[in-house]
């Protein structure tokens, strides 16, 4: 099962890599990580996907909370939330027929066009990761050459969640 976790963490040097090695020396694999400033200056959001059972989220949970530099760890399964990552993804485009479809793919998709080549297009799309998913395996046929994907970032709906 998927778990985002969102841990908001004092804004200093060295918190990342000790989140980080907490992880790795219990051997959790982190599928999607992304990290940055609040509102407040003095704290970062570190938003952490992890895919394992109940157990596993309950380890990492009391894990992350017992690290001095941690403020607040919220598990986002089960609430109301909004949840978006965005990607980059270069097209093989080597004639006019892939060329249109390809940007009339990404107009359904309401994705951006960033580039265009001679022989692709780059792509910008973001949402969650079922829009990522669907927009990728309607583009194979004509051929990814690189992607590139930020980790998530997710937001509790209204006002619950909100460190005081």
């Amino acid at each position: 099962m998927r778990h985002t976790v969102s841990v908001l963490v004092e804004n200093k040097s060295g918190v990342l890599a000790r989140i980080s090695a907490l992880f790795a020396a219990r051997g959790f694999n982190i599928a999607s990580l992304s990290v940055s400033e609040t509102e407040d200056a003095a704290i970062s959001r570190m938003t952490i996907v992890v895919k394992g059972n109940e157990s596993i989220l309950e380890q990492v949970t009391k894990q992350l909370n017992k690290l001095v530099d941690v403020i607040k760890v919220n598990d986002f399964n089960g609430v109301g939330y909004i949840e978006r990552e965005l990607a980059l993804i270069k097209i093989n485009a080597v004639n006019k027929t892939s060329r249109d479809e390809i940007i009339r793919l990404a107009g359904v998709f309401r994705a951006k066009i960033t580039d265009i080549s001679q022989d692709s297009i780059i792509v910008e799309v973001s949402g969650d990761e079922s829009k990522l998913s669907a927009f990728m395996k309607a583009v194979l046929p004509y051929g990814v050459k690189e992607t590139c994907k930020t980790g998530v970032s997710v937001l509790y709906r209204g006002n619950s969640g909100k460190v005081k």
